[in-house]
């Protein structure tokens, strides 16, 4: 796990210095804010901050945004840490048990059902079955049969036998299934469990010793699912039970608490509150339409992230969505890619695809001149779309989409340079994910597996070249030893959100397969022709999944900087409204995304303000009017006061320039 050295604020169940509903404040940025409130001396005389006040007071709905975002608040600083199938292999063996327990049960309660599958995942397990549809009622009956078996306390017993055994066993029962699954184990000899002697299933284990040692009311089965066999849709479709399991009832309690925050969070149900984007099933599941305000925020993120790589020596490139199907040859990805790309058309009597990644079109680009070695490193960026094929039961929100933008790089270097651009490559990741308040991450380095490409030599020069890359960071990594790519070892890093999930998004990842693909050459200083070195490298990884975990991260209550309206003008009557429209021309012009909202009363204007978690709130009376103030509350701090116009644009602008909360 990696801390960011600066303004540490999150460090696991507990907060460090400040932290605001949703996001992070500063240290430094809590004085500030400070002072400044200090020295705004509300006018009694001639504000709204009375009306502002009794509007507030006088809205009974009012607070329930706030009442919402402080049981957030709450939650995460007492968030419970709880075990993972990782950290104890007790709770691993609870929830192996628990998926054949309940299959088990299902099998007792639908004797013509048929088992497939049933592993334990993240937070509990699953089992596949064919059998009819199943209901809330019937998941009920079975929680209630799975207690009954455990509390029999029956015995957990491996048995090893032949292969013809098992596949006679089988037989006999009629698991077609388990014959399917039997052929793809390559051992000869098959271990079996048995639940004492009235169930059995092909299983390596781990397992408890019996039934008895999973507490029942730590068990809870949560849904049920459709899932294609072998995730292949010309297949049977099964029905899938997701179970969780712990090893305290207060475990489970504490998870439940979490998904019920993960619930608020769902950035699906936020994006369609938000107003922010939608997934429109008249142009087809898996394509994101970005509304106005989340496209907003697309071209702020986008921004931030065209000047940063221009700042550290990246050139920007704009390349097609479509190429011929001859490329996708060259590259390999017709061989080893095809089910993830869409169907190729017929142009002229020649065959184009949609492209599902964006490196062949740089190594075009590199191509169409001759290079130096004094040309190296060459460093290009693209914000690309790309097209892959789903399954559209798998598709999520933002997060499994058929469409999306990658925030996609490429580094053209000599073997010596490999170790300089991984670390420049870090130290850009690391700006990059820190303004956005991502201070948290998970690293694992993947070595060389038993099938690749390219000699020994280059192998372990560039492992070891991104072993010393961060070491030199000062970052604690996990190796993941043959776990690399076959075309070259790579780095992968996944960010922590507030609820502590993490998140896969940046990968670095170095490539002999393609240079070679696409002989791709330099002329060395001998005058011979020589290859580059090829490095690959997202940070975000996908516009669109980036932005669903930056929604769920600050639970749709962004940070001013990026919040999509920064300031919302709320006029006391109709008297108001025109100073108001001139109020927002006046803060459009100095960059600061403001509207207008009118035409209701003031309590039901501010409580619309706080369901939009609108950061900043302008009340404006006719003292206002007449002294050509603002009185000003903020999500983040409270009331603020009355201040002129000049002096509010000035304090936004220094906000969102620190990118810090006012």
């Amino acid at each position: 796990m990696v801390t960011a050295s600066t303004s540490l604020l999150f460090t696991g169940p507990k907060t460090l210095a400040f932290q605001r509903p949703g996001g992070f404040i500063h240290a430094d940025s809590r004085r500030s804010i400070a002072t400044a409130t200090s020295r705004v001396t509300p006018r009694k005389s001639n504000s709204s901050l009375s009306f502002f006040a009794s509007a507030t007071a006088a809205a009974p709905q009012a607070p329930v945004d706030t009442e919402e975002r402080k049981e957030s608040e709450k939650f995460i600083e007492e968030m419970v840490v709880l075990p993972t199938n990782e950290s104890s292999e007790k709770l691993l063996c609870i929830r192996h048990t628990c998926a054949h327990v309940m299959a088990m049960a299902v099998q007792k309660l639908f004797p013509n059902s048929k088992v497939t599958i049933g592993p334990w995942i993240d937070n509990g397990f699953y089992y596949d079955f064919d059998m009819e549809p199943l209901t809330d009622r019937d998941l009920k009956r079975i929680k209630k049969e799975m207690d009954r078996i455990i509390k029999r306390n029956l015995p957990l017993l491996k048995e090893e036998v032949s292969r013809e055994e098992a596949r006679n066993r089988i037989s006999a029962i009629n698991e077609p299934y388990k014959l399917e699954i039997l052929e793809s184990i390559k051992q000869d000899s098959i271990t079996i469990y048995h639940i004492g002697d009235e169930w059995w299933d092909l299983c390596a284990g781990p397992h408890v010793d019996s039934t008895g040692h999973i507490n029942a009311n730590a068990v809870e089965l949560e849904s049920v699912a459709g899932a294609y066999w072998r995730g292949d849709e010309s297949r049977q479709m099964l029905q899938r039970i997701y179970g969780t399991a712990w090893e305290t009832e207060e475990q489970l309690k504490a998870y439940l608490k979490f998904k019920e925050e993960a619930k608020r969070r769902d950035h699906r149900r936020l994006g369609q509150d938000l107003d922010l984007f939608s997934i429109q099933e008249d142009a087809g599941g898996g394509l994101v339409f970005w509304h106005p305000k989340g496209a907003i925020v697309r071209h702020i993120i986008e921004d931030s992230w065209k000047k940063i790589h221009l700042h550290h020596g990246y050139e920007l490139l704009y390349t097609p969505h479509v190429a011929k199907a001859d490329l996708w040859r060259v590259s390999g990805h017709l061989d080893f890619y095809k089910e993830n790309m869409y169907d190729q058309m017929n142009i002229e009597d020649e065959l184009y695809q949609l492209r599902p990644m964006n490196c062949p079109y740089h190594i075009l680009v590199y191509k169409h001149k001759l290079h130096s070695y004094r040309d190296f490193p060459i460093r290009v960026a693209e914000l690309g779309t790309v097209y892959r094929y789903e399954l559209s039961g798998s598709l999520h929100g933002l997060f499994r989409v058929r469409g999306f933008t990658q925030d996609d790089a490429h580094i053209f270097c000599l073997d010596d340079q490999i170790k300089d651009e991984i670390r420049g490559v870090l130290d850009l990741t690391q700006e990059i994910l820190l303004q956005f308040g991502f201070r948290k991450y998970e690293i694992n380095l993947s070595t060389r597996p038993e099938k690749f490409v390219g000699s020994d030599e280059i192998w372990e020069k560039a492992t070891i070249a991104l072993r010393d890359a961060l070491d030199d960071k000062g970052w604690d990594y996990q190796v993941d030893e043959g776990g690399g790519a076959f075309y070259g070892p790579k780095i992968d890093l996944k960010i922590e959100d507030a609820l502590g999930r993490k998140w896969q998004c940046s990968t670095v990842q170095v490539d002999f397969n393609l240079p070679q693909r696409f002989d791709i050459t330099y002329i060395d200083s001998d005058a011979e022709k020589r290859r580059p070195i090829l490095i690959h490298r997202a940070i975000l990884g996908s516009l669109e999944r980036f932005f669903g975990v930056l929604i769920e991260h600050y639970a749709g209550d962004f940070p001013l900087w990026i919040s999509p309206i920064q300031a919302r003008l709320l006029p006391v009557t109709d008297s108001e409204v025109n100073y108001c429209k001139k109020l927002v021309s006046d803060l459009k012009s100095a960059g600061i995304r403001a509207e207008l909202s009118h035409g209701e009363r003031l309590p039901k204007l501010v409580r619309n303000a706080e369901k939009q978690k609108i950061p900043l709130m302008a009340v404006v009376g006719p003292k206002e009017v007449e002294s050509q103030t603002v009185t000003v509350r903020s999500r983040y701090s409270g009331e603020l006061g009355t201040m002129t116009v000049d002096e509010f644009i000035t304090r936004v602008r220094s906000a969102v320039e620190r990118k810090t909360c006012w």
